[in-house]
């Protein structure tokens, strides 16, 4: 069974356009051209879809069926011409938690100022490669290193590591407080995405575990004083939450902010970004 777009979309038009004559126009196609298509698509399907008289074209029951997954069909078709033929009109980066922190609106604003042919659009996406992987993003901020050979990376900058515990907590009294401070407490830890395992104390004082999934459940559970978190300082900027306190780490090492693209298909603005970004880190 061959079912082809020309033919999807001349069923379509008849019935948006109320004949075959109109939709012979708004194809510029001949009607003797529409009917053929239309007849075809009727035989590869085995089906009856429209309802011919002298004054009107109306789908059958099963007509409207394959109407409305053909209206699907062709819209998908449309994206995905769209997705291939983008170019440097369109640039999507991802992020798994937190974007750019402080950076965020700077970067948006100086980017449509200097950039104006090149849509920016920040895409959260919760996974390792920050969407990269998964098509979601030509472009992606990503806190640890990128293993993946497919893909390449750049750091742009450093960020403190903050912890974050409930505002009742008595570490919340403090300005800020040490990795020994964390030790004995529940560290509450991203797997796929987040930035901190326990690799971070010495293997004797190594705080126990539990796991989440998200920054807003990592919040919510945050808040109760049942867990804390360690973070970097991007997080407590782009979700600041009634009930959660931050406090930097100050013997624990900075956090690496990197930009991570298709090693084989960089975008044509990515070396932008990049340079970009590494000005706002730098305080230029």
């Amino acid at each position: 069974m061959d079912v082809e777009l020309r033919q999807l979309r001349c069923l379509v038009a008849i019935v948006d356009e109320g004949s075959f004559t109109d939709a012979a126009i708004a194809l510029g196609v001949s009607q003797a051209a529409v009917s053929r298509s239309l007849a075809s698509l009727e035989r590869a399907l085995g089906v009856r879809l429209l309802r011919r008289t002298s004054r009107e074209v109306t789908p059958t029951g099963t007509g409207l069926r394959v109407l409305a997954h053909a209206r699907r069909v062709l819209g998908e078709v449309d994206d995905l011409v769209r997705e291939a033929t983008s170019g440097a009109a369109r640039l999507r980066m991802g992020y798994a938690w937190a974007a750019l922190g402080r950076h965020t609106p700077a970067f948006q604003r100086r980017w449509t100022a200097a950039h104006p042919g090149t849509d920016l659009q920040l895409v959260r996406v919760n996974s390792a490669t920050a969407g990269l992987a998964e098509g979601a993003c030509e472009l992606s901020v990503v806190r640890r290193p990128v293993d993946d050979r497919r893909f390449d990376s750049a750091i742009v900058g450093l960020e403190r590591r903050l912890c974050a515990v409930a505002a009742d907590d008595p570490l919340a009294r403090r300005r800020s407080v040490r990795l020994a401070d964390l030790s004995a407490r529940t560290l509450l830890v991203d797997r796929r995405t987040g930035t901190t395992t326990t690799d971070l104390w010495p293997p004797d004082s190594r705080p126990a575990t539990e796991a989440t999934h998200d920054v807003d459940d990592w919040l919510t559970v945050i808040s109760t004083g049942r867990c804390i978190g360690v973070t970097a300082e991007a997080t407590a900027h782009q979700y600041p939450r009634p009930g959660v306190v931050y406090r930097p780490v100050r013997d624990a090492e900075p956090i690496a902010v990197r930009l991570a693209w298709w090693r084989d298909d960089p975008h044509p603005a990515a070396q932008a970004a990049i340079e970009l970004l590494t000005a706002l880190y730098r305080g230029d």
